[in-house]
């Protein structure tokens, strides 16, 4: 490892000048300072370019493998390729490497971490990566991790609510377009096609988005399943070290700009009571519980667009169940559910690093 300025290890951010890149510089601008150098990075055509992190004008450096010479941690926000790519020569440079990408999840020398949850596993890593859970998962994991500790979990039914912005730019950009195209209109969604026709060019969207919802996220695998959907199960079961959890999930994209939204079923092994989860809930770190539905508070993307924490209400106890609860959550997908995880994830490896 390499001596650190200032005493302090040295961090490169790989994608810099992506949509998560850019949420990241603004966390390491925010967060408690535990790094010495922070080193941009992205590919050929953005080196060069000038960004601001902790107030100070940081040149972008071209991804080669010898930008992670003197690097001791390296966040990866790039896609699966370039990080099944690059992380290993990260590694061979001597850096831990932190993957935001779905490169590594799976593999089981790759550690699959939630500070909140487990972050023991941070500390075993053969391979020398840690790989960060998919957005849907992250937003929906951390509430699910405290309530398994207290009640353990069995279950789970899951519908997601995924915004544009998990399609990245481009469906960002196709849902504005959209909804320009659609605003106005006092006829439009009232006879099937007309806002199809309306719209015209989907973008990354296999129906149109705007006054519409879209039951497809991801690629599709065997037996009908979405890859978004697998990734709920299998993310889940790694992350809480349950390999044998029941899950099932239906991945919906909704015409929301930016934070995944969650309806949840969660089946324990012990009978649950709303004011016990609750309160769980409430002293959960990463979680805000908001949950008075005769006032009309309960968590909506619009009022978490941008925060931190997994926003939890609509907490119930199913009616026919006394083991199982119900429950409505929303987290940002860029934040929480991308940038924020890894920058812990990373702040867990400084300390362990300051241990010597």
């Amino acid at each position: 490892m390499s001596p650190a300025r200032n005493g302090k290890p040295t961090l490169a951010v790989v994608g810099a000048t992506g949509a998560v890149g850019t949420v990241m510089l603004d966390l390491l601008s925010t967060r408690e300072d535990v790094w010495g150098e922070i080193r941009l990075v992205a590919s050929a055509r953005s080196a060069g370019k000038k960004l601001v992190v902790r107030g100070e004008e940081v040149e972008v450096v071209a991804l080669s493998p010898e930008c992670f010479d003197g690097v001791d941690v390296a966040m990866f926000d790039v896609p699966d390729e370039v990080s099944k790519e690059w992380a290993p020569i990260a590694v061979e440079r001597g850096a831990i490497a932190v993957d935001n990408s779905g490169a590594f999840r799976m593999d089981a020398d790759v550690p699959l971490v939630v500070p909140e949850v487990n972050p023991a596993a941070a500390r075993r890593r053969p391979r020398g990566i840690i790989s960060n859970p998919n957005c849907t998962t992250l937003s929906m994991i951390v509430a699910m991790g405290a309530l398994h500790a207290e009640y353990n979990l069995q279950a789970l039914v899951v519908a997601s609510y995924q915004a544009a912005s998990g399609a990245g730019q481009p469906g960002i950009d196709a849902l504005r377009e959209q909804i320009s195209k659609v605003a106005g209109s006092d006829t439009l969604g009232t006879q099937p096609g007309d806002v199809r026709r309306a719209i015209g060019e989907l973008g990354p969207f296999p129906a149109p988005l705007a006054l519409n919802v879209v039951p497809w996220a991801g690629s599709l695998k065997e037996d009908g399943w979405s890859s978004e959907e697998l990734k709920v199960r299998n993310e889940s079961r790694k992350i809480l070290g349950l390999p044998d959890l029941r899950v099932s999930a239906t991945c919906v994209r909704v015409p929301v700009i930016t934070t995944h939204s969650l309806a949840v079923h969660a089946t324990f092994e012990r009978e649950v009571t709303v004011d016990r989860a609750q309160a769980i809930l409430r002293d959960a770190p990463g979680v805000v519980l908001v949950d008075d539905p005769a006032n009309g508070e309960f968590p909506t993307p619009a009022d978490v667009v941008g925060t931190d924490p997994t926003w939890v209400g609509r907490v119930r106890r199913a009616i026919d169940d006394p083991h199982s609860l119900d429950l409505f959550l929303c987290g940002d997908n860029l934040r929480k559910g991308a940038a924020l995880n890894t920058a812990q994830i990373a702040e867990l490896l400084a300390e362990e690093l300051a241990e010597g």
